[in-house]
């Protein structure tokens, strides 16, 4: 079974489903570990980069394993939810694309399974009986889900949103969101910008309301300003309190990622961004773990709170 983006995964193997699912992921981070200084990284790290522009609300754990198995997708659904939501239908044939889904249910407050798991274990938990327990996460299943390419039927319909494809209309959003994302923003005029070829900058906590300070400088290329946004929220939100040099410079490719993925997601044209993975060489796979994590949960946070005003 392939483990990288060049070609495609396949999990129809029910006994070994689970398994292979988490080999693949860990295989992807292996892979990206071993060869991070290598154009090749850069490119498969781009790809998923485009995945996760599109699933902008799912873990990079089932972007990863969304861009294994079918990279070209844009949409993606359960079998029910096509059909009795979009009154589409998945054609005959069509091979699933499997990702994780969360398992709620009650949950013992004391071993944070479910009724059934908390017996196998035998935890002794007694205080209030299952019936009355709070429901929670408790795990997570293979969930099959097919991309629009797979079903036919209704058009899918327009949703009427603000143009923020229009980087005129997204700069002033990103504007009003700095209070919810914590950070204060200055668009500085070109001539008194004092931060040399930088386009912006996240400088020193403000000493009155002790947010993170964004400044960038102003330019005719909305686009371009509304991207050095979204890179210096990044680093207010993901990097502030980091003073290791070597660790700011791996950074700035989280902080690239995340205005990537954000920019991506409202129409903008970020396909001159470049990945220097190199910085990353000699992390070990946890450590590239968490940074997907932080790259996909940032973007998350930015493109939510951005889509709310």
């Amino acid at each position: 079974m392939a483990t990288t983006s060049n070609s495609s995964a396949s999990f129809e193997e029910t006994d070994t489903r689970k398994d292979e699912m988490y080999s693949t992921i860990e295989g992807w981070i292996d892979e990206l570990v071993d060869d991070v200084d290598a154009a090749q990284a850069s490119e498969e790290f781009q790809e998923w980069l485009d995945v996760q522009s599109r699933f902008h609300d799912y873990s990079y754990r089932n972007t990863l394993l969304i861009n294994l198995q079918c990279p070209e997708a844009t949409k993606v659904a359960g079998f029910n939810t096509w059909r009795n939501e979009f009154d589409r239908h998945v054609q005959e044939g069509e091979q699933a694309i499997w990702i994780w889904a969360p398992i709620i249910t009650k949950q013992c407050p004391d071993c944070e399974n479910s009724p059934s798991y908390h017996e196998k274990i035998g935890c002794e938990y007694d205080e209030t009986p299952p019936e009355e327990w709070s429901k929670g996460l408790v795990g997570f299943n293979p969930a099959a889900v097919f991309d629009i390419s797979q079903t036919e039927g209704e058009p899918l319909p327009e949703l009427e949103t603000e143009a923020t494809g229009d980087a005129e209309g997204l700069v002033p959003l990103l504007r009003a969101a700095t209070d919810e994302l914590g950070v204060t923003v200055r668009i500085v005029d070109a001539a008194e910008w004092a931060h040399g070829d930088a386009k912006g900058v996240c400088k020193q906590r403000d000493i009155h309301d002790f947010t993170p300070i964004v400044e960038a400088k102003a330019r005719p290329n909305q686009a371009d300003l509304a991207v050095t946004l979204i890179h210096e929220y990044a680093h207010a939100l993901l990097h502030f309190d980091v003073d290791d040099e070597d660790e700011r410079s791996k950074r700035e490719v989280e902080a690239e990622a995340v205005a990537y993925i954000v920019g991506r997601y409202f129409g903008l044209d970020t396909s001159g961004s470049a990945f220097y993975l190199a910085a990353w060489h000699g992390d070990d796979p946890e450590v590239i773990q968490n940074r997907l994590g932080r790259i996909s949960s940032t973007a998350q946070e930015i493109i939510e709170t951005v889509a709310e005003d």
